[in-house]
Parts: C-alpha cells; sequence; structure tokens
C-alpha cells in the first residue's frame, strides 16, 4: 500500500468507492438482525434513541466532597442526567489523604474519599434512588460501592433502588493504566465476590465497565480496543462462572466503556462489531440463554489524548465529532470532554460547553430520529467485518496463551499496544497524520483560558477529617470487623460483607485495604513491563 494512500487508525486501506463486491459473504438478516435482537450489531434496544436518549453524564470530581458536590448539583442544574464520580490517585491506589504517598496527590484529578463520611458529604442533597451514579474506580471498587451503599441507606435510600456502575476493571490497569493494588489472582476474586454480592443486595448496579478506554488512551487501535477489552471481560466471566455462579444470574450487569476517537467512520463500525463479538461470545463460549446476558451495554468517552494544549478551542470540534461516533454507534451513556482538559480540570463553563455539544445532538440534530443511521452502508458494513476478523485473531491469539491474565504476565496486550502508539508518534512526527494546531496549521495568537486550580492546602483539611471520624468511631468494634475481613480474605467466603461492616464502622479506605495487601501482596509488574 502506498504511503499516501489512506488507512484506518487500525492499519487497513479504506477504498475510494464501497459496493457490493467489499460484502462477500455478507448475509444482512444473519450479521445484521433486528435492532434489540441477537447479534445487537443494530443496537442493544429495539427503538434505541426514540425511546430514551442516551445517559447525559459528565466525568466530574475534584479537590473535596463539598467541592465535587456543588459541581455535581451545578451539572444536574444544567441538564445532566447522571453523575460520574473521577476519584484522586490516591483514593484510587485505596490510601488515605493522610498516607506519605499521597503529598502533592490529594485531591488533584479527581475527589478524595476516606471514608463514608467523604460520601456522605459527596451526594449530599443529591437523592441517590432519583440519580444513576458511575464511579471510575478499579482496585478498591467494592469500597467505594460500598460505601456508596452505606451513604444510601443513611439517606434512607434501599439498597435496591441504587442505580449506577463502577468501573471495577482491574486488568486493563496491568495492560495500560496502572492503578492496581493485588495480583490478578485476588483481584479476580474480589470482582467475582462483586458480581455475586450485587446480585443478592444491588441488582440494579451494573458491577463493572469493562474498559478499552484507557487502552485506546494509551495507544492501541480500534481493534486492539476491543480484543483486549472484551479478553478481559471473557476472564471476570470465567472467574465468576468458577466461582459457581450461574451466567445469566449476572452477566445483565456487566457493561463496557470505550472511547470514541475522532475518526468516526471507524468508530462506528468499532462498536457494531464490539457488540456482535460479545454476544458470541456469551452465548456460544458461556452458554447465556438470556439476551440481556448477551448485550453489549457501553459507555463511551471522547478522546481525551486526541485534545491538544495548542488552540484548545479547537477541541470543542473535536468532541463534537467524536460525540457523534458514538451516538451514531449507539451507546448507552456519553461522557463530552471539556476543551480545557488537556491543560487542568474543566471549569464550570467548559464543563456547560461539553454537556451543550450532547444536547445539540440529542435535540438539534436527527441522529436519534433512526435506530441504526448508518446500517446498510458498504463502508460501514464492509469495516465492521474487518474489524470483527482482526479482533478475532487477536482473541485467538490470547485464547492459545492461556487467556488474558496469563497474555497479561507475559506483556503481550501492553507489548502491542506500546507498538501502535509508538508507530502513531512516527506518523504524527513525520505530518502523515496531520494534527491540527500541533504539527500543521500552527499560530502564535493562541486564546488562554481561564483554568481550574486546585487548593494544595485540602490534604490537610482531609487529614483533620480522618482524625475526627476515628475520635468518634467505636475502635474495638473497627478492629473486630478488620478481623473478619483478614479471615474472609484467608477463605473462601463474599468479602464484601465484612467489608461492608468495617467501612459502616467507619474504617477508613486504607484500612480495608491495608488487610487485603497483607494476605494478597502488592502486584509488582514482571521485568517484560
Amino acid at each position: 500500500m502506498a504511503d499516501n494512500e489512506p488507512t484506518t487508525v487500525s492499519g487497513f486501506g479504506i477504498d475510494p468507492v464501497y459496493g457490493p463486491g467489499h460484502l462477500d459473504g455478507f448475509d444482512a438478516e444473519e450479521q445484521l438482525g433486528t435492532p434489540g435482537e441477537y447479534p445487537f450489531t443494530r443496537g442493544v434496544y429495539p427503538t434505541m434513541y426514540r425511546g430514551r436518549l442516551w445517559t447525559m453524564r459528565q466525568y466530574a470530581g475534584m479537590s473535596t466532597a463539598e467541592e465535587s458536590n456543588r459541581r455535581y448539583k451545578y451539572l444536574l442544574d444544567q441538564g445532566t442526567t447522571g453523575l460520574s464520580v473521577a476519584f484522586d490517585l490516591p483514593t484510587q491506589m485505596g490510601y488515605d489523604s493522610s498516607a506519605e504517598i499521597a503529598d502533592g496527590e490529594v485531591g488533584k484529578v479527581g475527589v478524595a474519599i476516606d471514608t463514608v463520611e467523604d460520601v456522605k458529604a459527596l451526594f449530599d442533597g443529591i437523592p441517590l434512588d432519583q440519580v444513576s451514579t458511575s464511579m471510575t474506580i478499579n482496585a478498591p471498587a467494592a469500597l467505594l460501592l460500598l460505601m456508596y451503599q452505606i451513604a444510601g441507606e443513611e439517606q434512607g435510600v434501599e439498597p435496591t433502588k441504587l442505580r449506577g456502575t463502577i468501573q471495577n476493571d482491574v486488568l486493563k490497569e496491568y495492560i495500560a493504566r496502572g492503578t492496581y493494588i493485588y495480583p490478578p489472582a485476588p483481584s479476580l476474586r474480589i470482582i467475582a465476590d462483586t458480581f455475586g454480592y450485587c446480585a443478592e443486595h444491588l441488582p440494579n448496579f451494573n458491577t463493572i465497565s469493562i474498559s478499552g478506554y484507557h487502552m485506546g488512551e494509551a495507544g492501541a487501535t480500534p481493534v486492539q480496543e476491543i480484543a483486549f477489552t472484551l479478553a478481559d471481560g471473557i476472564a471476570y466471566v470465567q472467574a465468576a462462572v468458577d466461582a459457581g455462579l450461574d451466567v445469566d444470574a449476572f452477566a445483565p450487569r456487566l457493561s463496557f466503556f470505550f472511547v470514541a476517537r475522532s475518526t468516526l467512520l471507524e468508530e462506528v463500525a468499532k462498536f457494531r462489531a464490539a457488540r456482535r463479538l460479545w454476544a458470541s461470545i456469551m452465548r456460544e463460549q458461556f452458554g447465556a440463554k438470556d439476551p440481556k446476558s448477551q448485550m453489549l451495554r457501553f459507555h463511551t468517552q471522547t478522546a481525551g489524548v486526541q485534545l491538544t494544549a495548542q488552540q484548545p478551542e479547537v477541541n470543542l470540534v473535536r468532541v463534537a465529532i467524536q460525540a457523534l461516533a458514538a451516538t451514531l454507534g449507539g451507546t448507552q451513556s456519553l461522557h463530552t470532554n471539556s476543551f480545557d482538559e488537556a491543560l487542568a480540570l474543566p471549569t464550570e463553563k467548559s464543563a456547560r460547553l461539553a454537556l451543550r455539544t450532547q444536547q445539540v445532538i440529542a435535540h438539534e440534530t436527527d441522529v436519534p430520529a433512526s435506530v441504526d443511521p448508518l446500517a446498510g452502508s458498504y463502508l460501514i458494513e464492509s469495516m465492521t467485518d474487518r474489524i470483527e476478523a482482526d479482533a478475532r485473531t487477536y482473541l485467538d491469539q490470547i485464547d492459545e496463551m492461556g487467556g488474558a491474565v496469563a497474555a497479561i504476565e507475559q506483556g503481550f496486550q501492553k507489548g502491542e499496544i506500546e507498538r501502535a502508539a509508538y508507530e502513531l508518534a512516527k506518523d504524527i512526527d513525520a505530518e502523515r497524520q496531520v494534527v491540527v494546531g500541533v504539527n500543521r496549521y500552527r499560530t502564535d495568537d493562541e486564546i488562554s483560558p481561564d483554568l481550574q486550580r486546585i487548593d494544595e492546602a485540602i490534604r490537610e483539611g482531609q487529614i483533620a477529617r480522618i482524625d475526627q471520624v476515628k475520635s468518634q468511631r467505636d475502635q474495638s468494634g473497627v478492629d473486630t470487623a478488620l478481623d473478619e475481613v483478614r479471615r474472609a480474605a484467608k477463605g473462601d467466603d463474599n468479602l464484601l460483607p465484612p467489608m461492608r461492616e468495617a467501612l459502616r464502622r467507619r474504617a477508613t479506605l486504607q484500612e480495608v485495604c491495608d488487610v487485603l495487601r497483607d494476605e494478597y501482596g502488592a502486584y509488582v509488574p514482571s521485568e517484560k513491563f
């Protein structure tokens, strides 16, 4: 293929014209089907956005729980239809704000959460039986979910009325992100325990959001993104089945999380291919009978990695195109990045503009009028087939290696993503890939937007809050509850009930995580990484 011939991000060529010849062996009835029916290529619901628009979430969290609470109320007032919580790095790593390692990071990239009291403050005045809350948290996801349950109960909301999603996808942390705590085996045990606990206690909560987003941000191609994400999904389902759970008891609450890039057509095809692949995997490999177990329901976030610090206002255009790709591809919920996020956390104004982008697509375009607007396009169907086939090749490779965990331990997914990222970087440096305002169409008179700043003093306030909680709690009761967590970790009992009791007695996040660190150890990547 000549250097000047256009190609997809996944590396295959784009022909100038598409026709029936690109769809050899294509069975429209079998491969497309009916919206809301297997294999769900055309969408997981029969009416899609004609029946209900996607959930408009704006990922937010900063500084203290009180500050984030103000932002959530602002976004709800502006028309967002679901909350999405960003946590700071100490919380993501299972450390309290008082830990030495937390110095300099408290409240920086998300909200600081140390105890149930912080979660109560985070949602103060927000009725948890009336909103859906997504929490982007992984290694300590079960603990944040339990804190949310306790906060809801102390607000007077029954657990069965709580709705939302926890990301809870630790395998992708070993591949592309790094906020892991424990080794893979105990991490999978905690996730399987969460599946079982939620099936009994929190039936309307999505127990995992299996994430390709962060792989895409690390440089994965669309093919790699869905292949490695679905491989992780297979590992989670297998772990739960091996733990004795019936697949149709937990699989309907699985969800996924993907990136939407500016390459609109390939992204639409990617989403359609992912749905078809997952439906086949669940029916053929795991024998799932419930159609809800076969559905790939997913959240989308526009591509943060494609935002530029140069000419940041151009990001408004990028985000609009990416949001269009997500909605044309049939997403169930969407976060649109703010134009200033390459520089800082978003301001209220930039977050509002990002939300308005979704609202314009929802109410001022005809995209929601049709269930699957691009179905039948020769190009879209050809790309969908190619992405599915190439992703299956990766899945077969991972299966031959012993599954996702074995492949992770061999550094396979990480190595493939790093190679793809390197090739893209070379293309940008050589201007084979144009990035407007970066390697072409540069200007010297760039706008300097107002930026969100985080007060360095908030760590002191968080430490004072922890001290206050500890001074008021029954320490012997906390010690007993933590001993029960240790006993469960040593045995086979579900970990979540004793962890819930420890948190209810106001154990801190780190105190519970430290018990599990003592029992399971901390994960250290091999030299292959």
